[in-house]
């Protein structure tokens, strides 16, 4: 189903958004904690007004890249039970479903000319898709640090 498969890849890159985060976070200056903790700002203040807008950009690129790398998954989608061939768009979360690299196997795989097309299509679709996330990523990491 749908829903499984939406959790299967959450449970897929919840380590890598953990470990980004946690880089993110360790990377903002001991000296700027220290500095809030002078100023008399409890830890949650220290937290919340200066650790975390200033390890934002990293969080969220962190973030972006993982759910890019998501989308490109397809083992763990077959082994949840994607279908390989659907005809109708899914009816809820709970009916048969595929995903885009799943389709576009398929239809390298077969002997037509139009399938092929078609898939070549799919691919500029899906590259589009991801270097836009990508892109997204990188412009947000900018715009954080530039704020800082």
């Amino acid at each position: 189903t749908i829903i499984a498969a939406g959790l299967t890849l959450a449970l897929l890159i919840l380590p890598i958004i953990i470990i980004n985060a946690q880089e993110a976070i360790r990377a903002v200056p001991r000296s700027l904690r220290q500095a809030s903790y002078g100023v008399g700002a409890t830890k949650w203040q220290t937290v919340w007004n200066h650790v975390l807008p200033n390890s934002m950009a990293g969080i969220l690129t962190g973030t972006i890249l993982a759910i890019s790398r998501a989308i490109g998954e397809t083992a763990p989608l077959i082994v949840v039970g994607a279908s390989t061939f659907i005809v109708t768009d899914p009816d809820g979360p709970f009916a048969k479903f595929t995903a885009l690299p799943i389709l576009i196997y398929n239809w390298t795989a077969r002997p037509q000319d139009q399938f092929r097309d078609i898939a070549a299509a799919a691919i500029i679709v899906l590259l589009a898709l991801l270097l836009t996330l990508n892109a997204t990523a990188i412009v947000l990491r900018n715009r954080f640090q530039r704020q800082l």
